[in-house]
């Protein structure tokens, strides 16, 4: 059975565009929730200021107090050297790094230009030089931009490659606002593939015109093993008009469980950490396997 690694990112990606503060309490056994079903990874929160993102205000507090189970990778966004600072304090296993291949998004998105980013980043790397911390390269808008439109596949290569010189230990490509299509990753995800046949591809896809799941199997089928989700479905882009939440961890491992894919996940457990976040959120998440059950389920006749 090919081993698919599930990486969890609702308590970021999901509580940044909250509109209710989740308390510190909540989050941190919502983690250790998590951290007992089995994902691979845990993008636990983002070191930005809280001014930008007031639901993320408690981070440094989150990471120590969770849990952390072997085998569980535990990483953080960051922006800046800052976020580098207060991610190496908290022992977090590795930072994520954003950069929009998109121009205008990314302008949008950190008020500055890619290459300025990528500028940023040298610092960051230099400052990590030599720590036991990891750091993750995410190229935002891959597969298309509410904003320019069609994303140049050359373009997602050079700031690959660029990504790597600063020493990326892997790469995610990221369809910030749900315009991908499968036709369109497989083509993508097979070309990086080729090229670094060795370097660990993620893709993070959003569901915002119902493709997700479709988008993944296409992933697979280009060799890709690694995928963000967020339970329940949470999510969305704030700089992107009509996005929604990211594809749904339960939905994803139901299916990939189905289809007979090897993962650490116990689907039971998911399926009940989902319950819980809409709990602790008072309002409904898209996921559908948490509200229809799983396939295996029986009713009886009435």
């Amino acid at each position: 059975m090919e081993r698919i690694y599930i990486q969890e990112v609702a308590t970021r990606d999901g509580f940044q565009i909250e509109d209710q503060f989740v308390p510190t309490d909540e989050k941190v056994k919502l983690i250790n929730k998590l951290s007992s079903t089995g994902v691979d990874k845990i993008e636990v929160t983002s070191f930005v200021s809280p001014k930008a993102v007031p639901n993320l205000r408690d981070a440094e507090e989150v990471m120590r107090r969770i849990d952390r189970q072997r085998g569980v990778t535990y990483t953080t966004l960051i922006p800046n050297i800052k976020g580098a600072e207060r991610a190496l304090e908290c022992k977090a296993d590795e930072v994520n790094l954003v950069a929009s291949v998109s121009e205008t998004h990314n302008r949008k998105n950190v008020r500055k230009t890619t290459d300025e980013s990528f500028e940023n980043f040298k610092d960051i790397s230099s400052y990590l030089s030599g720590t036991n911390v990891q750091m993750n390269g995410t190229l935002a808008t891959t597969f298309g931009c509410p904003f320019e439109g069609t994303i140049d596949e050359e373009r997602v290569l050079s700031l690959i490659e660029q990504y790597l010189t600063l020493g990326v230990s892997g790469i995610t490509l990221a369809d910030t606002t749900g315009m991908a299509t499968p036709k369109q990753v497989y083509h993508l995800c097979e070309k990086v593939r080729n090229r670094w046949p060795r370097l660990p591809i993620t893709l993070h896809f959003h569901n915002t015109r119902g493709m997700g799941l479709a988008n993944v199997m296409e992933g697979i089928r280009a060799g890709v093993d690694r995928f963000d989700a967020s339970l329940g479905g949470l999510g969305g882009c704030p700089f992107a008009p009509g996005a929604t939440g990211n594809i749904c961890t339960e939905d994803l491992v139901h299916m990939l469980a189905f289809m007979d894919y090897d993962m650490r996940v116990d689907l039971d457990e998911l399926i009940e950490t989902s319950k819980y976040l809409e709990s602790i959120l008072n309002h409904e998440v898209p996921g559908q396997v948490m509200k229809a059950g799983k396939i295996s389920d029986l009713y009886p006749v009435s």
